[in-house]
C-alpha cells in the first residue's frame, strides 16, 4: 500500500480537493498494530467503519456517515482511510522554506532529523464530500491515528506542511469545529528581502476547495496579520466562503478587527509558490506592490 503515496510531490501542489496526506513521524521502525485494536480506535472516533484491507503492508477503512456519489452518481459509498505500513524516510518531508514557518512546533527541526521512519495516511474519494463534512472527518481521522501509533513523535500535513507535535494533537481543547484550520491550514510569514515589505498568506484551504489568504504589507506588526488571517479563515470556513472580488473586510485598528477600517479583497494568484488562486486583502494605507 506504501506505494499509493510514492509520487511526486511537486505535482500535488494544492490542487483544489485533492487528497489529505499525513505523515506520522518515528524515531524507529515500529509494527504493523494489530487489526482489532486499530478498528476499534477509529471506530471510536469516526463512528461505524467498515475495515475493507488489512495486511502487512497498510490497512484501509470506511466511515459509514460520511458518503458520496460513485462515479456513476446513483450510489452513495464512503470515502475511504488509508493507512500505510511503517517505512523509511527515502526524501526530506520538508525543505528549507518549509522548516522555516514550523511556528507550532519550535522543536520541529530536531523531530526531522531524527525520525527516520513514516507511516502515511491519506483520504481518497473524499472530495465530494462538503467542506465541513471533510474537514469534520479528517479531524476524527488524525487523532484516531495518533492514537493508533503511540510511537509516533510528531505529524506533518504535507497539503499545508503544518507540524505537531502527537502531544499537542491528543491534547488539543479548542472547539471541534476550529480544529482543521487548527491542525492542517498553515499561516505563513516571509520578510523580502532588500525591503520593509512581508507577506503573510495561508496554504491548506483548497483541500476543502476553499481559498487561501495573502496579505502584501509593511509596517504592520505580523502577528496581528496572522491573528487577522485566522479570523478571515473561520469566517470562510463558517460561511461556505460568500467573499467576491471587490467585497471588502474588516481590517485592523490598534490591532483588532474593525468595522471602522475596510479593506479591499480580490483573487488573483499567490505570490509564493505553490501558486494557487488566493483571496489578497488590500491592507490600504499598509498594503505593498501593485494590485
Amino acid at each position: 500500500m506504501a506505494e499509493i503515496f510514492k509520487q511526486d510531490k511537486s505535482k500535488l501542489d494544492n490542487h483544489p480537493g485533492m487528497v489529505f496526506i499525513i505523515h506520522l513521524l518515528m524515531d524507529k521502525m515500529c509494527d504493523m498494530p494489530k487489526k482489532a485494536n486499530m478498528h476499534e480506535i477509529m471506530e471510536k472516533h469516526l463512528g461505524e467503519t467498515a475495515c475493507f484491507n488489512y495486511d502487512e503492508t497498510g490497512a484501509g477503512f470506511a466511515p459509514k456517515k460520511y458518503l458520496v456519489s460513485d462515479e456513476s452518481g446513483e450510489k452513495q459509498i464512503p470515502p475511504q482511510l488509508l493507512i500505510t505500513n511503517c517505512f523509511e524516510i527515502n526524501k526530506p518531508v520538508m525543505d528549507a522554506i518549509d522548516e522555516s514557518q514550523l511556528w507550532n512546533c519550535p522543536n520541529g527541526k530536531a523531530i526531522l532529523n531524527s525520525c527516520k521512519y513514516q507511516v502515511v495516511a491519506t483520504d481518497m474519494m473524499a472530495a465530494g464530500l462538503s467542506a465541513k463534512e471533510r474537514a469534520d472527518m479528517l479531524v476524527h481521522y488524525i487523532e484516531a491515528l495518533v492514537e493508533i501509533f503511540p510511537e509516533c513523535r510528531a505529524v506533518v500535513f504535507e497539503n499545508s506542511k503544518k507540524m505537531f507535535t502527537r502531544e499537542d494533537i491528543l491534547k488539543c481543547s479548542i472547539p471541534e469545529e476550529s480544529k482543521f484550520i487548527h491542525y492542517a491550514v498553515n499561516v505563513r510569514f516571509f520578510n523580502i528581502e532588500g525591503t520593509n515589505d512581508k507577506i503573510v498568506d495561508t496554504i491548506g484551504m483548497s483541500t476543502l476547495f476553499l481559498p487561501d489568504l495573502q496579505y502584501h504589507f509593511h509596517d504592520v506588526n505580523p502577528n496581528e496579520v496572522v491573528n487577522h488571517a485566522y479570523n478571515v479563515l473561520s469566517y470562510i470556513f463558517d460561511e461556505d466562503n460568500p467573499i467576491e472580488n471587490g467585497d471588502t473586510i474588516d481590517g485592523l485598528l490598534n490591532g483588532q478587527m474593525s468595522q471602522e477600517v475596510q479593506w479591499t479583497v480580490q483573487y488573483e494568484d499567490s505570490l509564493i509558490q505553490p501558486v494557487r488562486t488566493v483571496i489578497d486583502i488590500n491592507m490600504g494605507e499598509y498594503a505593498s506592490g501593485n494590485r
